[in-house]
């Protein structure tokens, strides 16, 4: 969701290094960077990493932009020695040079980090271009992802545009509810009875949770995120909870469904003209619902 303010920061010309988890390096390998800093989660371990990128690199001014609302990620660039513009919130106003006030809490995400980025920008005389985000997130993917997202359909069986992508895991829960719709199982094998071939690729440590919700799918090999995201655009049509997976299909511009029963799809919902949704933060989406829903989307 964050694709948007990057793609506006690259706009400018600027030089830019994402600081980020390890797994968002292969996503952005199509994209022309000044640097990537893989970040652990641990501020003085990250600060320590970013202090010596930032040394070895010897940019004269840099600036750094804080798309997290957290306390630690602003320690992080205050005692690496980069001033930074960010939200106020979790008391960082003392610690950033450039704080902003959060516009509307309905907002979504995209937007809510693209005005960070654009307030940012405008802070450093740079006016953000476009003036609003893309309705599309429009995610780059290289020649190297879409050949090993090929050669994973074929080990499989499967070709392009004749499969259903499931994922039928979520992480985590939210304010202690399951993310998960409950029906992966039966809409599989609705799916299948009526001639559709249903496959999922979850990550290594989702695989076992994931054969259980939909024991009679085809399973693939866990994938890197670029390649999952290439091999979401190469399906039929994904159906998904609100989870990772939802957000990588938008940002690849996939068709798809997200499913929702426990979170806010006006905050998190994927960010996309090609996605579809149903249920809400009360009450998920009925099996015949959703099927009749899926159906209506292959035909």
């Amino acid at each position: 969701m964050s694709l948007p303010s990057l793609h506006a920061l690259l706009n400018t010309r600027i030089p830019i290094v994402v600081c980020a988890r390890p797994w968002a390096r292969d996503l952005l390998a199509a994209y022309k960077l000044a640097g990537f800093i893989e970040m652990k989660g641990r501020w003085r371990e990250d600060r320590a990493t970013v202090h010596a990128f930032r040394k070895k690199a010897q940019h004269a001014h840099p600036r750094g932009l804080l798309l997290p609302d957290s306390l630690s990620s602003a320690m992080v660039f205050k005692f690496a020695g980069i001033p930074s513009a960010g939200y106020r919130d979790d008391g960082r106003s003392l610690i950033l040079r450039w704080p902003v006030n959060k516009p509307s809490p309905h907002m979504h995400a995209v937007e809510s980090w693209y005005y960070i980025t654009g307030q940012a920008l405008k802070r450093w005389n740079h006016p953000i271009s476009p003036a609003h985000p893309s309705s599309r997130l429009d995610l780059q993917l290289s020649d190297k992802h879409h050949a090993e997202a090929l050669r994973a359909l074929g080990a499989a069986g499967l070709e392009p545009g004749r499969f259903v992508l499931i994922a039928p895991t979520a992480t985590g829960l939210h304010r202690g509810k399951v993310k998960v719709w409950p029906h992966f199982d039966a809409l599989t094998r609705r799916l299948q009875d009526s001639g559709y071939t249903v496959a999922m690729c979850p990550p290594a440590s989702e695989a076992q949770a994931a054969r259980a919700n939909a024991p009679t799918a085809i399973c693939l090999p866990p994938l890197s995120l670029g390649v999952f995201a290439t091999l979401t655009r190469l399906a039929s049509l994904v159906v998904c909870n609100d989870s990772g997976v939802s957000h990588l299909a938008a940002a690849a511009g996939a068709r798809q469904l997200s499913l929702f029963g426990v979170t806010q799809r006006e905050r998190t919902g994927p960010w996309s003209d090609n996605a579809s949704c149903l249920g809400s933060a009360h009450a998920w989406p009925s099996l015949q619902e959703t099927e009749q829903q899926v159906l209506t989307l292959l035909q």
